[in-house]
């Protein structure tokens, strides 16, 4: 996109695969914490497994909390890999201790870097028993470097000096200390192996994608509403996750990514899309190399395909052979920032309503109308969006629009019986608005008002989430 030329930034995930050793990965790299969306959060309810990367000085983000919160919602196993250790940074010990403190998970260190900064010289190998030590600044690492498996070795004291004598502290203090690695306590999400290194000097990664490899799970069961799928199973099943509008600006493009639960893909297989009742021919996918689109012959459990799509699959949508089913935990979550939307040309409307149609199903911004007003809400998880939406609507679909703030910092979806949603309605109805869907939301000036309603409104049912309906 323009803005993410103009910026230097990513503002919505990719989703790419490659081949490392005997194993296929379907990577999906979402962006950094300023260009934050909901996008984000919905990517880790299409994964078996995340991959958090700490900046070795800033330690854990904000936002890295956030996330942290949607992998324990589902249990997802995470490997952590402390990075810029080529810079100063935090004392390892102490960011293993805010890791555990911040994000409630035990740490279990499987590398362990030889000093920091100007003074970084490569990482021990905890899992392997391993020593490898690194040129700095080398822009890819063609070799091993030199291997040690023995930290009594005298040639550590004639490569590291003074630095060897702590690597041995370090060590023993560990194994003392540090929590030993359980395999089974990381897949079930409650504790995270720990790699230091330098990903721009390629210092510490093959250890982590070593581990990666072997420890990682294979793709699992996915719960539906029906049952749980084995990812064994012969009939495809599949759900889309993620929509992607003007991939291609020339072709308008629109691409729905879908994560293949079980079976397999064959090109020109017709599904059931669940959602419309229909049935429909998978005749184009795409998966991504890189930079690189592919079409797909065939793909498997844990892929990830792109469908082209005319506006017709949503988030949440399921597709399978036969049997009707409908995979839940593809949510949406309430939004953190709003903004009232100006369009400078009243004229351009439609095409208004026709962008924020197609970037709301995107999902990285939702958009809500108030029920006392006819103004267009756009409600958001990352404040950066919506400069995004601007442009996009500017770029994409010829529309001069601006934003201006707006009176309310949470939201909740509300349920409940009939004759208490419409008490709370007239009582309320500043305050309320209906999201794209139609459902009833409200809209709170403050955190203290929004606990102070929902004390008044013990019948009301406040939600945070709200699952995709299909």
């Amino acid at each position: 996109m323009s803005i993410e030329r103009e910026r230097g930034i990513s503002v919505t995930t990719s989703v790419m695969k490659f081949n490392y050793r005997d194993f296929e990965v379907n990577l999906l790299d979402t962006p950094g914490h300023q260009d934050f969306s909901e996008d984000t959060y919905r990517v880790l309810t299409a994964v078996d497994s995340a991959l958090m990367v700490i900046d070795s000085a800033k330690g854990v983000e904000p936002q890295t909390e956030k996330l942290m919160g949607v992998c324990r919602m589902r249990n997802t196993p995470v490997i952590t890999f402390i990075n810029k250790m080529d810079r100063e940074g935090m004392y390892p010990l102490d960011i293993l201790a805010q890791i555990e403190d911040k994000l409630q998970i035990e740490c279990s260190p499987l590398s362990w870097p030889i000093g920091s900064g100007k003074a970084f010289r490569g990482v021990y190998n905890l899992y392997k028993k391993e020593l490898h030590l690194f040129t700095p600044g080398q822009e890819t690492r063609d070799t091993e470097g030199m291997v040690i498996t023995d930290l009594s070795d005298e040639r550590l004291d004639t490569l590291l000096g003074r630095q060897a004598a702590e690597l041995r502290h370090d060590i023993e203090l560990l194994e003392g200390a540090a929590n030993p690695f359980d395999i089974g306590h990381y897949l079930k999400g409650s504790q995270s192996p720990v790699f230091f290194g330098s990903a721009i000097n390629n210092f510490g990664v093959k250890e982590l994608l070593d581990a990666f490899v072997e420890l990682a799970p294979a793709p699992g069961p996915r719960a539906a509403v029906e049952r749980i799928v084995s990812p064994y199973e012969q009939p495809f099943t599949g759900f889309a996750f993620k929509i992607q509008a003007n991939m291609d600006p020339a072709h308008r493009d629109r691409i729905a990514f879908i994560r293949i639960c079980s079976g397999r893909f064959t090109r020109g297989m017709r599904v059931m899309h669940h959602r419309i009742g229909k049935e429909m021919i998978l005749s184009n996918a795409t998966i991504f190399m890189a930079q690189d689109r592919t079409n797909v012959e065939e793909a498997f459990s844990g892929d990830i395909i792109g469908i082209h799509n005319h506006g017709t699959i949503k988030i949440g949508d399921t597709f399978t052979e036969k049997e009707p089913l409908k995979f839940t935990g593809i949510p949406s979550f309430a939004p953190e920032h709003f903004r009232r939307v100006i369009l400078k040309n009243p004229l351009r409307v439609k095409q208004l309503q026709k962008g924020l149609e197609q970037l709301t199903e995107e999902g990285a911004v939702q958009v809500f109308r108030p029920v006392t007003s006819n103004d267009y809400v756009l409600g958001a998880v990352g404040a950066l969006q919506f400069d995004v939406t601007m442009a996009r609507l500017r770029d994409e679909y010829g529309v001069e629009a601006a934003y201006e703030p707006y009176g309310a910092q949470r939201a909740r979806w509300i349920d409940g019986e009939r004759k208490n949603i419409e008490e709370f309605e007239k009582k309320n109805a500043q305050r309320l608005a209906r999201d794209t869907e139609g459902n009833l939301t409200f809209l709170s000036p403050s955190e203290w008002q929004l606990n102070y309603t929902i004390e008044q409104w013990p019948d009301i049912a406040f939600h945070r989430t709200k699952e995709h309906s299909s």
